[in-house]
Parts: C-alpha cells; sequence; structure tokens
C-alpha cells in the first residue's frame, strides 16, 4: 500500500483572531478569599459579644479575627481542598510485614488540624467563656473544610467522660486541651498534646450500643481489662486514645483505649479498612478489631453509656456547629456569587426571585448560628436550669438544624447554576458533607426519641425549655400562637412515638424563633415568624412572602466586613 502524504495548511489569520476572541473571560465572579470569615457574618459576631462578658470580648475579638482571616486566606482554602483531593491511606504493614496500622494524611490536614488545635479549639472546659468562645471558632475554622474537625470535636468531647474518673482526668486531661498539636505515635507521657477518638458502634447493632459484643475480661491490676471484639465506625484512628464500650462482667461499660502502651509498644488495634464515605472524604473513618486489647475501665462496670453520653452530648452539639459552619459557608458563597454575577440584564442579587431565595438562605443559616451559640453559652453557665435546658435543646437543634443542611446546601449551589455543580466552586464538597452531622451521633429517629425520653423522665428539662422559650412570649403573634400548638402537641401522648419527628421540629423552631425575637433584627426575625411558625411559606426555599424586607436580610447575611 502506498504511504500517503499529508501536507498542513497554513493557518489561517482570521481563525487566530476568531480563536482569542471566543476566549475572552467576561461576568465571571471573584473568588471569595482572603476575608474575614468571623467579622464578614454579623449573626455570629454578635452572639459572641451576646454571650461573653465583656472582660473577655477583646481576647476573643482577637482570637477569632486571626482565626477568621486564616479561614478566609487563599493558603487555608487551598489546604481544605488539597486535604480533601488526596484523602488519608491506610498502610497496614511496613515494609517488612510487620503489623503497623498506620493512616497517612497529607501535609494540608496536618496543617488544618495543627492550626485548629494551637487556636484553642480543644480547649473549652478549663477557661472563661471557653464554650463560646471555642463554638465560634469552630464554626469559622471548619468552614474551609469540614472533616478535620472530627477529631478536634472528640478531643474536646472526651474531657467530660474523663472527669467520671479523677485519676484519668488529672492525667489525660491537660494533654487534651493543650495548645500544642503533635502527629504521630509516641507514649502518651512523651506528647505535649492528644488526640482522641471513639469507638461505639458495632456491625450488628449500630446505633443500639446495647447490643455490642466486644468482650472485656479484667485483669489482676484494679481498672485493667483486654478488649477482644470489633468498632464498625472508629473514627480518627490515628489518635492517641479512644473511648470505647464494650461489655465486662458488669454490663456495658466505658474504657480508655492508647494507641500506644506506657513501655512504647503498640497496643492491638488492627485497621481492617478506611470507610469510603459520600463526603468527609479528607477524615479516615475505620474499622478496627481488638484482640487482647489493654484498655482502662472509666467509670463503673454496666454504666458505660451513661458516663459516655456528656461526651456524646458535646459531639452533637459539635454537629449543631458544624452544620452551621457549612450552612454559612454555602449561603456566603451564593451571595458572593449573585453580587457578581449578571443576568437577564441585571445583578443577580438585585432580582427579585433570586433575593428571595437569598434571604431565605439566610434565614435558615442565621437561625442555626443564633441556636447553636446559646447551646455554648448554656455550656459556659453550667446551673442546673442550663444543664436541664441542654438536656432537651441539644437533640433538638442535633436533629433540626443538621437535617435543614443538605437542602440549603443543595439550594445555594444551584445559585451558582452550572458553576456550582463544578467541583472547582466548592460547592459539591459542601453538598456532599452536609448529610454527616445528621447521621454521626445518632441520626434522626435517634435524636427524636432521646428528646422523648427526656420529656418523659426529666420533667425539670422540659421546664427549662419552656422557660427558655417563654422570654420571647408576647414579642410576636405568630411565636406565641406556635408555642400554643407546640404545648397542645406536648399534652398529647396519643401515637406519640409516631409523631415525635413533627414534635421535635416544632420545639426546634418554636425555639429558635424565640432566640431571634429576642435577638435577631426586626427584618430578620420577622421573615422567620412568618414562613417557619406563621405558615406563609412554600416547600422550598426562595417562597417568603413578598412584602418581607428581604434586601436587608441578604445585605446583613452578605459575606464583606463591616
Amino acid at each position: 500500500m502506498a504511504a500517503r502524504v499529508f501536507h498542513l495548511l497554513p493557518a489561517h489569520p482570521y481563525r487566530i483572531g476568531m480563536a482569542a476572541t471566543t476566549h475572552t473571560v467576561s461576568n465571571q465572579v471573584p473568588p471569595l478569599v482572603d476575608y474575614d470569615v468571623f467579622a464578614a457574618d454579623r449573626a455570629l459576631t454578635e452572639a459572641v459579644e451576646r454571650h461573653l462578658a465583656p472582660e473577655l470580648l477583646a481576647g476573643a475579638r482577637d482570637e477569632l479575627g486571626e482565626l477568621g482571616r486564616s479561614a478566609g486566606s487563599a493558603q487555608v482554602q487551598r489546604w481544605g481542598a488539597q486535604a480533601n483531593e488526596y484523602p488519608p491511606k491506610l498502610r497496614t504493614h511496613d515494609r517488612y510485614g510487620h503489623r503497623i496500622d498506620e493512616v497517612e494524611f497529607h501535609p494540608a490536614w496536618h496543617r488544618l488540624l495543627g492550626h485548629a488545635v494551637t487556636a484553642g479549639l480543644t480547649d473549652a472546659w478549663g477557661r472563661p467563656g471557653g464554650h463560646v468562645r471555642r463554638a465560634a471558632g469552630f464554626l469559622v475554622w471548619t468552614q474551609p473544610e469540614g472533616g478535620h474537625g472530627c477529631p478536634l470535636s472528640m478531643t474536646h468531647a472526651a474531657v467530660p467522660a474523663l472527669r467520671t474518673d479523677p485519676a484519668l482526668a488529672a492525667e489525660w486531661e491537660p494533654r487534651l486541651t493543650s495548645w500544642v498539636y503533635e502527629d504521630g505515635l509516641r507514649p502518651p507521657a512523651q506528647k505535649a498534646g492528644v488526640l482522641f477518638g471513639m469507638g461505639m458502634t458495632e456491625k450488628q447493632g449500630g446505633s443500639d450500643v446495647r447490643a455490642n459484643t466486644t468482650r472485656a475480661e479484667p485483669l489482676s491490676a484494679d481498672g485493667e481489662y483486654l478488649l477482644t471484639g470489633h468498632k464498625w465506625f472508629c473514627s480518627a484512628p490515628m489518635s492517641d486514645g479512644f473511648l470505647v464500650l464494650a461489655q465486662a462482667p458488669g454490663g456495658l461499660t466505658c474504657f480508655l483505649l492508647p494507641r500506644v502502651l506506657p513501655d512504647g509498644t503498640r497496643n492491638a488495634f488492627a485497621i481492617q479498612r478506611l470507610k469510603d464515605k459520600l463526603g468527609n472524604r479528607s477524615n479516615a473513618s475505620s474499622e478496627v478489631e481488638f484482640d487482647g486489647t489493654w484498655a482502662r475501665r472509666v467509670g463503673e462496670e454496666g454504666r458505660g453509656v451513661r458516663t459516655i453520653i456528656e461526651m456524646v452530648a458535646a459531639t452533637r452539639l459539635d454537629c449543631v456547629l458544624g452544620s452551621a459552619a457549612l450552612m454559612r459557608q454555602a449561603v456566603a458563597q451564593a451571595i458572593h456569587h449573585c453580587t457578581y454575577r449578571s443576568a437577564f440584564g441585571g445583578v443577580l442579587i438585585e432580582k427579585p426571585l433570586m433575593r428571595n431565595v437569598l434571604a431565605d438562605l439566610a434565614l435558615e443559616s442565621e437561625a442555626a448560628t443564633v441556636l447553636a451559640l446559646r447551646l455554648a453559652a448554656a455550656y459556659d453557665a453550667d446551673t442546673e436550669t442550663e444543664r436541664a435546658f441542654l438536656r432537651i435543646a441539644v437533640p433538638t437543634a442535633k436533629y433540626w438544624v443538621t437535617k435543614r443542611c443538605t437542602p440549603l446546601a443543595g439550594e445555594a449551589l444551584e445559585c451558582l447554576g452550572g458553576n456550582g455543580y463544578v467541583e472547582e466552586s466548592g460547592m459539591p464538597r459542601l453538598l456532599r458533607e452536609a448529610p454527616l452531622n445528621s447521621i454521626w451521633e445518632g441520626s434522626g429517629n435517634v435524636q427524636a426519641l432521646d428528646v422523648l425520653r427526656a420529656l418523659q423522665r426529666e420533667p425539670q428539662a422540659l421546664n427549662a425549655f419552656l422557660q427558655e422559650v417563654g422570654r420571647a412570649r408576647g414579642a410576636d403573634h405568630r411565636l406565641d400562637g406556635a408555642i400554643k400548638d407546640m404545648l397542645t402537641e406536648l399534652a398529647d401522648l396519643n401515637g406519640i412515638e409516631a409523631r415525635a419527628r413533627r414534635l421535635v421540629e416544632r420545639m426546634a423552631l418554636v425555639l429558635q424563633g424565640s432566640l431571634l425575637v429576642r435577638w435577631a433584627p426586626p427584618e430578620v426575625a420577622d421573615a422567620f415568624c412568618a414562613s417557619r411558625l406563621g405558615g406563609d411559606w412554600g416547600s422550598a426555599f426562595g417562597t417568603l412572602p413578598h412584602s418581607l424586607d428581604l434586601a436587608s436580610i441578604v445585605e446583613r447575611a452578605r459575606p464583606v466586613a463591616p
């Protein structure tokens, strides 16, 4: 066959000109970068000022301002993208065949986690206003990347559980609350700061932890046991220690399980695999096996759930904070995009229908932030009434705020149109992350049933909740009507379990409405009460009454520091 000869035609100058013309970039939105995430969030800054004592405000503003500027920087946003683009890898064995069970993280993960620890995000329990300051910092810092919030949350939340054993608390609490980040597996006594994880659920039980089959066999030394069994979800497997549940001779019991023993040897802690998750990909969630694994008892035998419940409550509040952070970032991105993007003859933010959508999203975000910081303030107050209030308010908020996160993230993504569906926008990562907090630490039904238990067994909790809501009675007729309807629901015990979600939703909305009526600008409170409590609302975002002051609501939420 004769060889073919191809002749290359010279490039046509007209074609070159056309190519250059078609690549002119216009009407594209500048990135939301190099801004102060804290100062630009009016709902959050006002909540910090409201809940902190005056003498603490200057220091808190300095801390949160530094954190906010870092969170809004191009560098930290790059870290967040890298930590998810290069997820953790499991190394079960070294090159010689020795079992090592280590998880390797991208350097960006360590930078994010290290900055968070050195900003005090694991230290709340021992300093004035510690919970409000940490909650605000957690809400700010997890906006560029949410996955590393998991070890931060569990390290912070382990403190109250360990305090049931003063000796353990004295040994571990200074390291848990340290502002020093040290990665790598070494004996805890050789580290200035440590991180904690948790192992509760098993294959056969999930949230029903009383179905756990992991065995704990006591040793001759008091409080020491060997554990044998598995954990279906063990978070942050490279942590220095874990609180786990296992069946001791006296029943389900809480244990402290270190990764490295005091003599420097590795504890028996076999990581079988890392979970391939929908989102939260920067964070390692694992399945682990215990086989003669050494642990120390925390609390009494048979009281494992009661011992670890304070840790669960604290991590549930972090679920609310994490969802509020994600919602705030999604809303900030949507409003920022619509501020600069033009369509159909004008800037999107000035279009009445888009303004309605943005205002609706902003209401949801502000309500979540105000509620989350109120719960943090209750932890700081630490009175009998506030502790009773938290018993109902935490699972109520966890149920509702985390459940509202996914539809909000989806609607915010849609505000960017096709640009929002592209991975580079960052919006798909927010959407994938959104369902996590609704599932972690007990999904919706678990929270709703927990509220029912509190209502039935702890009348002081309901009294504290009603006292909080009652502080806003008489300020808005729609709120008053919603409170009356809620009381009617509470008085009707017929089919109460099947109605639990409906009841808890109503309680959450009434609580949010009461807080906004007391503390938010009139246009925000009015719009929330009209839509969420007064029934003047559709089934999707963007269906607020058109007569409301929507422009002021959107402007308040715009991510520009005042």
